[in-house]
């Protein structure tokens, strides 16, 4: 059994989420949020080197030892899944290892707004899920995967950066391809993707300009395309989208936002009271003609009035979100006004008043 095994078994046990190794620091896990050293020795440069060499193929170790960071899903000896990112820094070799849970969750499960429900009622178009790394966005496509895999009879097809949650075809076909083993970059998994005739194509990260093309391209001809972006807003995303592509494609990429993007889901994971694990806390914008128009005009900047004002749409502003869940006591106060933009706005939910900024008595 790989010495990592041991490590893994803890964590799962646990409850965490990952498992960082570093030389020079024990082992250290993230519970619900945070960095938690395991009573262990400093790892030793070649101690390390020689747990993570246990675990990679001939391939990643050959792509690893030329310099490459590398992404791939291992399955330890018990069964447990995770997603692992191993990379060199001054001090030696780095590894993280994300846990996935064994059934993919339900949209029901992950305590998400209903409008992502409805989301699912469409065949085509554009959804982005956003949000900064380590938030949950793979977890919500996975359980938007599975709602269209259980009630509609598609072909889906996933593109992965790796693999992470398993999906088994129920009344869907669920084709998983992944980034460096199944195809070389997302882009051309997408343009081989519109040869495999999908309903549904979900790019794991529209990271490049190619990629953001395509995927549009899959929208607007019939598909309905699911993707993330590591952006931390709903207007951000929209710039984005918009400044990724060169200048003489700026008018084209407006008007596809305008017409075939549907929604934007950005969230944040937040710690729930007395560390009982965290929930999801979402901004939300469904496209409809004031906010099309917006973009269409260069006005990004007025769309969070339009998601303030926009709830029976199903929208809401990551303010909303979070008072609406201090209000019923889903989540820590405290947590909360760490995430919160206006924080104003929350200043009389904080419990730890450290937590306030100091202002000069003169100033």
């Amino acid at each position: 059994m790989p010495r990592i095994d041991a490590f893994l078994k803890l964590g799962t046990s646990q409850s965490c989420s990952d498992l960082h190794l570093a030389v020079g620091v024990p082992p250290m896990l993230r519970l619900n949020g945070e960095l938690v050293p395991i009573r262990f020795r400093d790892l030793a440069a070649a101690e390390l080197e020689s747990y993570v060499k246990e675990i990679l193929t001939r391939n990643l170790a050959d792509r690893f030892s030329a310099g490459h960071d590398v992404d791939f899903s291992y399955v330890s000896e018990d069964g447990g899944r995770f997603r692992v990112n191993v990379f060199r820094k001054d001090s030696g070799v780095g590894a993280v290892f994300r846990a996935i849970p064994a059934e993919v969750p339900s949209l029901d499960s992950l305590q998400l707004p209903p409008v992502v429900r409805t989301l699912c009622d469409y065949h085509q178009g554009m959804i982005l899920v956003t949000g900064s790394t380590g938030t949950g966005k793979s977890t919500t496509l996975a359980a938007m995967i599975d709602l269209l895999n259980t009630t509609r009879s598609l072909n889906i097809v996933s593109l992965e950066d790796p693999i992470e949650f398993v999906h088994r075809s129920k009344k869907s076909q669920v084709i998983q391809r992944e980034l460096g083993t199944h195809l070389p970059t997302f882009a051309e998994g997408v343009r081989a993707a519109m040869r495999e005739d999908p309903d549904v194509l979900l790019v794991g990260e529209l990271r490049d300009a190619e990629t953001i093309s395509m995927a549009m391209t899959a929208a607007e001809t019939g598909h309905l395309v699911l993707g993330t972006l590591h952006t931390t807003s709903a207007v951000k995303t929209i710039d984005r989208m918009i400044d990724a592509l060169p200048a003489d494609e700026r008018e084209q990429t407006k008007s596809f936002l305008a017409q075939g993007l549907i929604a934007v889901v950005t969230q944040v994971l937040v710690r729930r009271p007395e560390n009982r694990g965290r929930k999801a806390i979402c901004e939300i914008m469904v496209m409809n003609r004031a906010i099309a128009k917006l973009i269409q005009t260069d006005q990004t900047h007025q769309i969070p009035a339009q998601l303030q004002t926009g709830r029976d749409a199903g929208m809401q502003l990551l303010d909303q979100a979070l008072l609406a869940a201090i209000r019923a006591r889903e989540i820590d106060p405290d947590d909360a006004y760490a995430f919160a933009t206006d924080k104003r706005l929350f200043v009389r939910h904080v419990i730890d008043r450290s937590l306030l900024p100091r202002f000069d008595a003169q100033g």
